[in-house]
């Protein structure tokens, strides 16, 4: 039986996975005065900003791997393959470029051109706005094969090719001429840089050789031969000093010094892997860098004879992890232990909550160091192949034991303090081929219970490491390797499992074995869930095996995967199990029903998983793969139907998780101006929408007299100081020229012509039209720009005694009805009819359309206060209902 993809389960995004080989892209932000640096991930790019490394944007995903990347001030630009994508917002793919035969290899943005390259030797200038190729050079790989690429500066329409036989050509793109060739230096060239100074560049060779060039005078001003192989990016200060920084395939950055044009100093080991790019920012002392070993890091030039200190990183793990845990009872922080020696801590909130613990060290002592002779490497420790942490006195001690490939000592790491811990714990008078393979910590935190390949099983104290006993006779509780170790809650019993095919059961104190259990196959590893008892171990056939630790039985069996089982972990109220196996199966198995209720498959063969303590995250660890990929776990966001599957059920495939900037920084990080979302007028029928009008224009409408009252001077207001004869002006705030003086007829007569009495106002007359034709936009625009005193004398004027009349009164009823049935303003429709009851409820008691009208009003109203009331008691009774449940 085929099915569908995971019912339970639906990827989320990935975490602590920040760059690969693949060099940067920087941009500056005119607008924001702000450096951005973009990064690609696999089939999609990052874009981080410079001052804090927080990431701002994430691109779509594209149909390959990008091998290449290039921005300019309003795009960026991606090769995945054949095929250019243009990139808007750092996000959405708005032009495509095909037209390459092979895959491309360099990108070059020149105004409105770009140029890219491939491996086939074709050169393309496109045109950016409309896609069409303006352009097209073809070389032959073996006399030319384009390796470098740059544009002079001040030379128009000029682009500048190295090859990988060493030869450079100067071409013009607008002619399409060659204008001139470059000899070389019998090097491949790598890198081709533009200097501060004008028809000067610096070319990197496949030598190893930094040769500064003027290419005007065709002129080798100076040279320097780098040590560690091919130059793999060079960059220039612009700052001030002339420095030129050139990276190397080792992870060192060599410093030159080009007016005493020697070394000035280096950073060893800045990366893991090889330097992909180094970039200099425009006017600072700062260095951006990025490299394969997954880290993007910045460097600050402020130290003694300058050198450069890392000032801040982004780095996850520079090879695949192989064992992940949650750590904590919160659920968000994920320990993780890598091939490459680290252990790391990524949180699911923000990675500015991230946490490198290091490597381990032999010694951690200089002094030492120095007496033994050892090389940085040596001094090492090797990779995590199992850990177990703890956090119950964590604050007070050591909190995380681990075990290290090949070695029977065991080391402590502190998790606050972000470090390798105090201890080393060895058994006395072991085999020295034994190796550790297992480690518990008991839930008090007080224990370490170490497990080895010569059977041994150790307790140890965490906060003195001093050794505190053995189990079994001859100081063997197995006779053969040991595959896991746990103990209870209470620290009564302790449980190991060997290769003998034996599952036994001791007493933590005393030390003493009280039972054993006899299995169909030698376990691989083993897992307790404390709160409810139950220890699951997964065998070598590729079965499960679930004990009950009270009952000391085997209480379920489940078959089904096809290879090894190399993970995995509890829910947290220990009803499902969820393991991963080599089959590239994630397979999800209820416990009180013994079924299997979820399986899906993924691409690559899953090494770690882990569910959060509170359910809501399941993380996974993968082969070749550097990130923790996280998944959400829909069942705690609606109901999910689960049922049995049968045996022959075929999973199917689902996509691991991309990255999504749900965490990321809320910043803009292109020139144009987003197209902003505007909202609906009104988003249903059955709801109401407020004016979003200040309280004052509505709420105060009732209270006007005693506003007038209260507002009402105590003295009358004095005369203001006469102006100068000269300048008559008026009082106020604004300085006004008073108008020509009325003459001595106009200023006596107290009485008002007959033009005067019969105008109305602009919203009377808005509203008579509005009677007629049926919008009531018009007037209601008006009153919205109306104060509450003189929305009362608008008001006011609609009676016959103001100047109205009673179809001034029908119409605003009608508006008012209009209001309510759109349900927009709800807010200033019941303050401006309470206000119109209030003047005028004497003379529309008279008038029996008006009274029909308001009639018609009052059942509105009344229906629309009683959907309102039947949210309102029905939120309150839920938010009542949950208030008592937390209590």
């Amino acid at each position: 039986m085929s099915g569908g993809g995971s019912s339970l389960f639906s990827g989320f995004r990935i975490l602590g996975h920040y760059s690969n080989h693949v060099p940067h892209a920087l941009r500056y932000h005119l607008k924001h005065r702000e450096s951005y640096v973009v990064t690609a991930v696999g089939r999609s790019f990052h874009t981080f900003n410079v001052n804090r490394l927080g990431i701002v944007a994430v691109s779509n995903s594209l149909s390959d791997d990008i091998t290449c990347l290039a921005a300019d001030r309003m795009l960026v630009f991606a090769a995945a393959g054949r095929l250019i994508s243009a990139f808007a917002r750092n996000k959405e793919v708005v032009m495509r470029y095909h037209g390459h035969k092979q895959e491309v290899r360099l990108l070059l943005p020149l105004g409105d051109q770009l140029i890219s390259a491939d491996g086939g030797g074709d050169v393309i200038v496109w045109d950016v706005q409309g896609g069409d190729v303006y352009l097209r050079l073809q070389f032959d790989p073996a006399t030319f094969d384009p390796s470098a690429m740059m544009h002079p500066s001040t030379y128009l329409n000029k682009v500048l090719l190295g090859s990988s036989q060493g030869a450079l050509q100067l071409w013009n793109i607008k002619t399409s001429k060659l204008l001139f060739t470059f000899a070389g230096w019998s090097a491949g060239v790598t890198v081709l840089q533009q200097s501060p100074a004008v028809d000067v560049v610096g070319v990197g060779t496949a030598t190893g050789r930094i040769i500064i060039h003027n290419i005007r005078l065709d002129e080798t001003l100076m040279s320097f031969t780098q040590d560690w192989g091919p130059i793999s990016s060079l960059a220039f200060r612009t700052d001030g000093p002339p420095i030129v920084a050139s990276g190397s395939p080792q992870g060192h950055i060599a410093f030159w010094d080009l007016e005493r044009r020697q070394l000035v100093t280096q950073q060893r080991h800045a990366h893991r892997t090889a330097v992909a790019a180094a970039t200099f920012l425009h006017g600072e002392p700062l260095l951006v860098t990025n490299g394969a070993d997954n880290a993007i890091k910045v460097w600050i030039f402020d130290q003694e004879g300058g050198g450069a200190r890392l000032l801040r990183s982004r780095q996850g793990h520079s090879a695949p992890p192989t064992t992940i845990h949650h750590h904590g009872n919160d659920g968000k922080n994920i320990l993780s232990a890598g091939q490459d020696g680290t252990l790391q801590s990524f949180s699911t909130v923000h990675e500015r909550f991230n946490k490198n613990l290091g490597h381990g060290s032999i010694n951690k002592k200089k002094e030492q160091k120095k007496k033994k002779g050892l090389s940085y490497e040596e001094l090492r420790l090797p990779a995590i192949t199992a850990f177990s942490s703890a956090v119950t006195r964590q604050s007070d001690w050591d909190g995380i034991v681990a075990c290290h490939r090949g070695r029977l000592a065991t080391t402590t790491w502190n998790y606050q303090r972000c470090t390798m811990g105090a201890h080393h714990l060895q058994p006395p008078g072991s085999r020295r081929d034994a190796i550790a393979t297992a480690v518990e910590i008991t839930s008090c935190g007080n224990f370490a219970v170490i497990g080895s390949s010569c059977g041994r099983v150790d307790v140890y104290n965490l906060q003195s490491g001093l050794h505190r006993g053995c189990y079994g006779v001859d100081e063997k509780a197995h006779k053969g390797t040991i595959r896991g170790v746990a103990t209870d809650t209470l620290n009564q019993l302790t449980f190991t499992s060997g290769s003998d095919w034996l599952l036994k059961f001791w007493r933590f104190k005393t030390r003493k074995q009280e039972e054993e259990l006899k299995l169909n196959a030698a376990p691989a590893s083993m897992m307790l869930h404390r709160d409810s008892g139950m220890l699951a171990l997964a065998l070598d056939d590729f079965t499960l095996v679930v004990v009950d630790i009270e009952t000391r039985r085997v209480v379920r069996r489940f078959a089904g995967h096809h290879g090894n089982i190399n993970s995995m972990t509890f829910s947290p109220d220990g009803r499902w199990l969820v393991t991963v196996a080599m089959d590239c199966t994630v397979r999800t198995w209820d416990l009180p029903s013994g079924c299997l209720i979820d399986c899906f498959l993924v691409a690559t063969a899953p090494v770690g998983v882990s569910l959060s303590p509170t359910g809501d995250f399941l993380a996974t660890a993968h082969v070749d793969s550097l990130g923790v990929y996280l998944w959400t776990n829909k069942s705690l966001c609606g109901p999910v139907g689960l049922r049995p599957l049968p045996a022959d059920y075929q999973p199917a495939v689902e996509m691991l998780p991309g990255f999504t900037a749900d965490d990321a920084d809320q910043e803009v990080t292109v020139e144009e101006a987003d197209d902003a979302y505007q909202s609906a007028e009104q988003l249903g029928a059955e709801l109401v929408t407020l004016s979003l009008q200040p309280e004052s224009r509505w709420k105060s409408l009732l209270h006007l007299d005693n506003i007038k009252k209260r507002n009402k001077p105590a003295a009358p207001p004095a005369a203001p100081t006469a102006a100068p004869f000269f300048l008559p002006t008026v009082a106020g705030l604004t300085p006004q020229f008073t108008l020509p003086v009325a003459t001595e007829q106009e200023t006596q007569s107290k009485l008002l012509s007959w033009g005067s009495m019969c105008q109305r106002s602009e919203f009377s007359s808005a509203l008579e039209a509005a009677l007629q034709s049926g919008s009531f936009d018009r007037p209601l625009r008006l009153l919205k720009d109306c104060g509450p005193a003189a929305l009362s004398v608008e008001l006011t004027c609609l009676s016959s005694e103001g100047g109205g009349d009673s179809s001034l009164l029908l119409a605003f009823i009608h508006m008012i009805d209009s209001m309510l049935a759109s349900g927009r303003d709800f807010d200033l429709a019941h303050g401006y009819l309470a206000l119109f009851l209030k003047l005028h409820i004497r003379s529309l008691s008279q008038d029996t359309v008006a009274m029909a009208a308001l009639l018609r009003l009052s059942s509105r109203l009344e229906a629309g206060w009683a959907e309102l009331r039947a949210s309102f008691d029905q939120s309150l009774c839920l938010l009542s209902y949950t208030k008592s449940a937390l209590l």
